[in-house]
């Protein structure tokens, strides 16, 4: 069982640190130990093999001058690799509970297995019951994992790809930052390979660079464990101006509240395209970095309806580009000096969104420099890992012709819709944040009628979400229906999928279709209505994205008969 020591964090407690011993060791010299300091408002969180040193240290400090008290958590069984993972859980989930504003960057957190790590993290949870009994955290840990604080967490542990993916782009802006032309840094990966937490986890980086001052480091940055990555972006002076760009407002709103709670980042750092060029209007000076997620629903013009004809318009005027050939890629190349680009190609989802073709062709003609790539492949999200992703996709595709047992992963086919709806109201009661969403295959009458039902099947009513500002937290989101719009990007526990008919099953030919007479969205078929084929591949990713969303599962259920007695041969039955 772990212990957990309290001291008064001033020269006095030196002594009785020194002396500190359990287990017949005496831990506060010379054993690996996990520390809180902290005051009313601010805490940090640190790891050490000596205590007492690191407190004197820590007391040298002047930015640890207001803190007023030190905790120290010791255990029998704790090694270096221990209080490394320790470390980081702590920082993780104190940053989400909100008691504190954390003083630590985010510098080095890194995810590593050792030995008998799952019995440590039970240990982890115990650690953080007694912390919370004794006032130091606040709530569960249930309610931290799915909050959005967690979710979107710039304090989340980097994967060994994640972290050599940091490097490689810490390394370009090194070398290419003060080019005419810049660093213009494109990161792809698919669904779940953790580009939105990267995303984060960088301006926070940058964030708190800027917030000590380049070449000016806290001196405990450099006494953590992989102080390179320190180093390296200390080196990176003249990124001052930063902003991160998400082209979806739902997720807009979501971080602009996770920014609020989280020390050196401001939701003015989380912007919209057209707040990108109206900044560079009104300041003339362009950022010096933007790192832009979720790129593949950037803007153009010329394939596709927009929703917001008249500003898409205006930008453009006002950088002197064609309103028919400028897009929102153009605008961020304008506006800022260096670029950091997230994408998946197979997350567009209407012709209005950059495809893959003209995001290449903006990217490497119309501006000239050096363009570095990397790329995501591990999965982060889906517990069913790359096999469940890949299978996903073969089936959706029409080219399984398998079935595949997915380990660790609940895939469920339903024949009952309000079975499915019974079953994710059952879950989101026991892990929390369970929803269910569909395809835009049903006309909207709610927002015309609030009293209409939306989609009905069966015996069964549902309304589409009530709102596009962060649905998935609000109140009555388990009773409604989420489309691509306010799904797209976040995390969930489990997904109920409704797939409609606008996409069907040809038994003859063996192939799914796409019905443009029972797909609804006119922005999305808006330029392939008449193209089947662009426009199945435009649903297909639809259905992917949303059946990548469940963390620990995916149910479904099929409109069409033909297209369930396929998918059946594939996904077991509920």
């Amino acid at each position: 069982m772990a212990t957990i020591d309290r001291f008064e964090f001033n020269n006095d407690a030196l002594v009785e640190i020194r002396s500190l011993k359990h287990y017949n060791t005496m831990v506060g010299e010379n054993w690996p130990v996990v520390y809180v300091l902290n005051n009313d408002k601010d805490a940090y969180v640190g790891e050490t093999v000596n205590a007492a040193r690191r407190t004197e240290q820590h007391l040298g400090n002047s930015a640890k001058q207001n803190l007023t008290e030190i905790r120290i958590i010791t255990d029998k069984d704790f090694n270096k690799s221990v209080v490394l993972d320790l470390e980081s859980y702590l920082i993780k989930h104190m940053a989400a509970d909100g008691k504190y504003s954390l003083l630590n960057g985010n510098n080095g957190i890194q995810d590593h297995d050792y030995y008998k790590r799952s019995a440590y993290e039970d240990k982890f949870r115990l650690i953080w019951n007694k912390l919370r009994k004794l006032g130091v955290v606040n709530k569960s840990i249930e309610d931290i994992e799915n909050s959005e604080l967690y979710k979107y967490s710039p304090y989340k542990s980097l994967g060994s790809e994640q972290f050599h993916t940091e490097m490689e782009i810490l390394q370009a802006l090194e070398e290419y930052r003060r080019d005419e032309n810049g660093a213009r840094i494109i990161v792809t990966g698919g669904a779940g390979t953790g580009k939105t937490i990267l995303a984060i986890y960088l301006i926070k980086l940058f964030a708190d660079i800027n917030s000590k001052g380049v070449g000016n480091p806290d001196p405990d940055d450099y006494l953590d464990q992989d102080a390179e990555v320190v180093y390296a972006a200390e080196r990176i002076d003249g990124i001052d101006k930063i902003g991160i760009v998400f082209p979806q407002k739902s997720l807009r709103t979501s971080l602009k509240d996770v920014f609020k709670g989280i020390k050196s980042l401001d939701p003015s750092m989380v912007l919209d395209t057209t707040d990108v060029v109206k900044n560079y209007l009104e300041t003339g000076e362009r950022y010096d970095l933007l790192i832009v997620d979720e790129a593949h629903r950037l803007k153009c013009r010329n394939k596709g309806h927009l929703s917001f004809y008249k500003k898409f318009d205006e930008c453009n005027a006002a950088l002197g580009l064609d309103k028919m050939t400028g897009t929102e890629l153009d605008w961020i190349y304008m506006c800022s000096r260096n670029q950091i680009i997230f994408r998946d190609e197979l997350q567009t989802i209407r012709p209005c969104d950059i495809d893959a073709e003209d995001f290449r062709e903006i990217t490497e003609k119309r501006y000239p420099g050096t363009v570095i790539r990397q790329a995501l492949s591990t999965q982060w999200r889906c517990l069913g890992g790359n096999n469940y992703i890949d299978y996903l996709r073969k089936i959706m595709s029409g080219t399984a012709t398998e079935y595949r047992d997915i380990e660790n992963y609940d895939f469920k086919l339903y024949d009952d819709v309000g079975k499915m709806h019974e079953d994710i109201k059952r879950l989101n009661e026991e892990y929390g944040l369970c929803r269910m969403a569909a395809g835009y295959a049903w006309k909207w009458a709610t927002k015309k009628d609030k009293t209409a039902y939306d989609i009905v099947i069966d015996d069964n009513k549902f309304r589409w979400n009530s709102t596009y500002d962060n649905w998935i937290t609000t109140k009555n989101a388990v009773n409604e229906i989420g489309c691509i719009h306010t799904v797209q990007g976040y995390d969930l526990n489990y997904l109920g999928v409704i797939i409609g008919e606008d996409i069907k099953y040809d038994p003859a030919t063996k192939t799914i279709y796409a019905d443009k007479d029972n797909y609804f969205d006119q922005q999305g078929k808006s330029g392939v209505a008449n193209d089947p084929e662009a426009l199945k591949e435009y649903l297909s990713n639809i259905y992917i994205t949303l059946m990548t969303r469940g963390i620990r599962g995916t149910f479904v259920y099929v409109c069409n008969p033909a297209l369930k007695e396929y998918m059946a041969k594939f996904i077991d039955k509920a």
